[in-house]
């Protein structure tokens, strides 16, 4: 005889399977928008979010939320009061995000950060969490994004990220404090969890 336990089990386990496909199958049509076959996992998940001092988070923003398998963790780990900005590109994925996660508000266009904090009322980011896969991008995408990243973080604020490779060492180190690089194997691929801080005092533009 089946408990609910069972079958809460069952259904989590249905979600998980359905996302996973959901996700290949985004792979497959937008493999450099993308960067995965699958979507992070709790180890991964768990290197992002456990490295953030979460007390002094007032405002954050995800980038590359996806099916929401960080988001969950930052939805566990956050505050109240913290506000929290997801953006997601794709807009099956976008629609999921915003009627699972309710409480955060979401956007498509992660070069329009400052656009979207400025609807929401938001002055500035303690905290930007992402999960876009920077190297597949065009170079000026690729600035436009990290541009905006600068101009919306506070002096100080934390900007976390993962990667597959060490290939975005160099432009990362020339904005922000490198505090750590931790290596993540039990991911798929196994990635690199880049923890940064912001240098100077505002206004630093590519």
């Amino acid at each position: 005889m089946k408990t609910q336990g069972d079958a809460h089990e069952m259904i989590n386990i249905s979600t998980l399977v359905q996302e996973k496909f959901l996700f290949l199958n985004k792979f497959i049509q937008s493999p450099k928008e993308v960067g995965s076959i699958t979507p992070s996992s709790k180890y991964l998940a768990r290197a992002m979010t456990r490295s953030v001092p979460w007390h002094g988070i007032q405002a954050a923003a995800e980038l590359g939320a996806g099916t929401g398998a960080i988001t969950e963790y930052i939805k566990n780990a956050a505050e109240e009061p913290t506000r929290i900005l997801l953006f997601e590109k794709d807009p099956v994925l976008r629609s999921q995000l915003s009627e699972k996660y309710t409480g955060m508000a979401c956007y498509s266009d992660a070069c329009q950060i400052r656009k979207a904090m400025s609807a929401e009322g938001i002055g500035h980011l303690d905290l930007i969490l992402s999960g876009l896969p920077f190297f597949n991008f065009p170079q000026p995408i690729r600035d436009a994004i990290m541009n905006e990243i600068l101009l919306s973080l506070k002096p100080g604020g934390w900007f976390v990220a993962f990667q597959y490779s060490l290939q975005m060492k160099q432009q990362l180190s020339h904005y922000f404090d490198i505090e750590a690089i931790q290596f993540v194997p039990f991911n798929l691929p196994p990635a690199f969890v880049y923890i940064c801080r912001k240098r100077g005092d505002g206004e630093d533009e590519l």
